[in-house]
């Protein structure tokens, strides 16, 4: 679930911050505190500079930028001091929503909201509120080396030897699919212990932080099937791979979504940014720098063209096969009974992985 710059051949998150912050800026000076993955809010060069023209069109300023590479170090950051405006996807989410260290979002200041995707849109609400506005999205699929064997099913990435996975707890998920979970982000104990046993068939596969490990693992043969997103295959394919996606029934996504801190005093600035990043242009450079999906179609023109192609932006069979993640919640309905939670995910992961 990492998006990446074209600077580099594949998505990365790397912890930044720029520009140079001012001491306690506080928003209702016109201000903004920014907390976002890289890539999702340049400022760089002339093609890569989209927080320049926001600043220059409606007058407020960014005091502080940080970037972050990961879902836990976003966790670990944002605690420490009020970010305006966050970039969370769902294991964030739903933990700062517990919190209550966001607040729901009117969506009648966010100008073309309603010209989002409403499936990504229904990701962010809860109990009939609003708290996220959509950005950028994902979906999981499984790339393979088509000039070997063609994989029979999702089981293959499973019982190969020579396979890579995300190094997150949320990859648990795709392993439950995989074994026929209907909810793969709500499971019992049981289901849990079926979806660890099917990791736990290799655990000296590949499992990549870093875009770039997956990338050059393809590409000099250590690995010839993963879980990775379509603009992993798009990438390698450009590059001459032989690299196809496995065809499955369903897979599993995310969305990446705006939310507003709780006690920003004042909302201007905010809700301008928000309006800023619904649109069409802004989207469609983030889609084309990072390599993930728009959250709305429209941004699907020119430099964004590619990357909607490889996601399936335009069909609409395509999102439709999406399980969108979710913070495993740890309370499934009767009669399944309690779920297992985001914290017993990362314990059987880390279990895993060290």
């Amino acid at each position: 679930m990492t998006p990446a710059p074209k600077a580099s051949p594949t998505p990365s998150r790397t912890p930044a911050s720029s520009p140079t912050p001012t001491t306690s800026p506080t928003q209702s000076d016109g201000t903004l505190q920014i907390l976002t993955y890289k890539g999702y809010a340049e400022s760089g060069g002339a093609t890569t500079n989209w927080v320049a023209d926001f600043e220059s069109a409606t007058g407020c300023r960014i005091a502080r930028l940080d970037t972050v590479q990961t879902a836990q170090e976003m966790q670990d950051i944002v605690g420490r001091r009020a970010y305006d405006v966050i970039s969370a996807g769902p294991e964030v989410a739903a933990s700062l929503i517990a919190a209550q260290q966001v607040q729901p979002i009117d969506t009648a200041r966010v100008t073309g909201y309603d010209e989002l995707t409403k499936q990504l849109r229904d990701q962010s609400e809860v109990d009939g509120k609003v708290y996220g506005v959509p950005y950028l999205w994902g979906t999981n699929e499984i790339i393979y080396d088509a000039s070997k064997t063609k994989p029979r099913d999702a089981s293959a990435l499973y019982d190969s030897q020579t396979a890579a996975l995300p190094d997150s707890p949320l990859s648990i998920a795709d392993a439950a699919l995989a074994g026929g979970a209907e909810d793969p982000y709500e499971l019992t104990a049981g289901q849990l212990d079926q979806a660890m046993t099917l990791l736990g068939k290799n655990k000296n596969r590949l499992y990549w932080k870093d875009p770039i490990t997956l990338v050059r693992a393809f590409a000099t043969g250590k690995v010839d099937i993963a879980q990775a997103t379509p603009y992993f295959r798009m990438l390698l394919q450009k590059a001459g791979r032989n690299v196809k996606a496995l065809d499955t029934s369903a897979t599993t996504g995310w969305v990446d979504s705006w939310m507003l801190n709780a006690s920003t005093p004042s909302l201007d600035c905010a809700y301008r940014w928000l309006s800023w990043t619904a649109m069409a242009e802004t989207q469609r450079d983030a889609a084309a720098w990072v390599g993930l999906a728009p959250a709305t179609s429209k941004a699907c023109k020119g430099r964004a063209a590619a990357v909607c192609a490889a996601y399936g932006v335009t069909k609409t069979a395509k999102p439709a096969k999406v399980v969108f993640a979710v913070r495993p919640p740890g309370d499934c309905a009767p009669p399944e009974g309690e779920c297992t939670d985001y914290a017993a995910w990362t314990k059987r992961w880390q279990g895993l992985v060290s």
